[in-house]
């Protein structure tokens, strides 16, 4: 009985597959083989990318741990580590003309809790033409110039204080919600991008939001960054019924000095509510003030002297400095940060397919807290970037 259920169940599979093949014309392979094309070009627009970053750290403050933790046990600290600092894949496919999916993990993430973690971008874009497209998923709503960057080809050793402030309180870095995205006059003199998102604001890899409220964020952005462009920025929105806001405003541009050498600035201002500390403070310490007392506001400046070479692989020597001041509570005397970042990279490769960089964390705060991140700190810092 078993055999002659599997004699028909083959010899079923065995008409459709013939059926199947006997629906082209014979001898007209012209949709079958169209059929192949289809197949084939959608394999080739499958594309995989990453990162690879490791890196040694080394504390030159005694009490002051790699992680810039102050520890009171100045005994215990571990002063110097090597580690693993993003190890990222991402696969883009072209579904079509018009549609693009794309997944971005950071394996690295793995070394810690993972929870909010590892799943970085995961969205969904479609292309109507260069003044509408949109963008559904997990990304980074642009809100700034170092949205615009990949963390690995910015001219200092990671993103500046201020957006992982303003990404912490959901303006920046991973979100998810939608956004409306293009630009104009790309022919003329001073080409125009703009770029429109709501999102839910409570970060990234999060099953849903965590209250009604929504953030909604805009960018235009006047000229372009390889000469000279401006950005504005701005968002308003509710978190926990209270209302929120943020603005900011960018410049950034390329200086040509010699044949072979070049200056980029950068420099960045924010402002907005911190509505990520005042939640977390207990209500004896708010004293009865609502959301709209609790600002955060910063600023850096970001020179990057570049030296183009063609050394075997070697591409560029560069040099930078940057400086930033962030406050983070500013009309309650909160704790301000200045940092002094300075590095020097060996660029190799196309678009720094490899790069070794050399530079210091330099924090100094107005006033120290023991056994907190809030605290002066002196990082010494040695990384070495492979991308594909």
């Amino acid at each position: 009985m078993h055999k002659r259920t599997l004699f028909l169940a083959i010899l079923f599979f065995v008409c459709v597959f013939s059926a199947s093949a006997s629906a082209w014309p014979p001898g007209d392979t012209t949709a079958r083989d169209s059929s192949i094309e289809k197949i084939a070009g959608f394999i080739k627009k499958i594309s995989f990318g990453g990162v690879f970053q490791a890196r040694y750290t080394g504390s030159l403050v005694r009490d002051v741990d790699v992680n810039g933790m102050h520890q009171p046990n100045a005994e215990e600290v571990v002063r110097n580590s090597f580690s693993i600092k993003r190890a990222r894949l991402q696969a883009k496919a072209q579904v079509s003309d018009r549609f693009t999916a794309a997944v971005l993990i950071n394996l690295a993430e793995f070394s810690g809790d993972t929870k909010g973690k590892v799943l970085e971008n995961a969205y969904i874009s479609y292309r109507w033409n260069d003044a509408v497209n949109f963008t559904v998923g997990q990304f980074r709503p642009s809100f700034g110039l170092e949205d615009l960057y990949p963390v690995d080809i910015i001219q200092s050793m990671d993103f500046s204080n201020q957006y992982a402030a303003f990404g912490s309180n959901g303006w920046q870095s991973f979100q998810i919600g939608v956004s409306m995205f293009g630009s104009f006059n790309q022919d003329s003199k001073i080409p125009m991008k703009y770029a429109v998102s709501v999102v839910n604001g409570n970060n990234r890899n999060q099953p849903s939001d965590n209250d009604n409220g929504k953030l909604g964020t805009a960018r235009l952005e006047f000229g372009e960054m390889n000469k000279l462009s401006l950005g504005l920025n701005g968002g308003f929105g509710a978190v926990k019924r209270q209302h929120v806001y943020a603005l900011g405003v960018d410049v950034s541009g390329v200086i040509p000095l010699a044949p072979k050498w070049d200056l980029q600035l950068q420099s960045e201002y924010k402002q907005g509510n911190n509505h990520q500390l005042y939640y977390a403070l207990p209500d004896s310490i708010r004293g009865g003030e609502g959301v709209g007392r609790y600002i955060m506001d910063g600023i850096y400046v970001l020179p990057n002297l570049r030296y183009k070479i063609s050394y075997h692989k070697l591409t560029s020597i560069e040099f930078s400095m940057r400086y930033e001041y962030f406050d983070e509570n500013k009309k309650h005397n909160g704790a301000i940060r200045q940092s002094y970042i300075p590095m020097i990279s060996l660029a190799f490769l196309k678009d720094y397919g490899g790069r070794i960089q050399l530079g210091m964390q330099i924090d100094q705060y107005n006033k120290d807290i023991p056994g907190t991140k809030t605290h002066n700190s002196n990082l010494l810092i040695v990384q070495v970037q492979c991308r594909f």
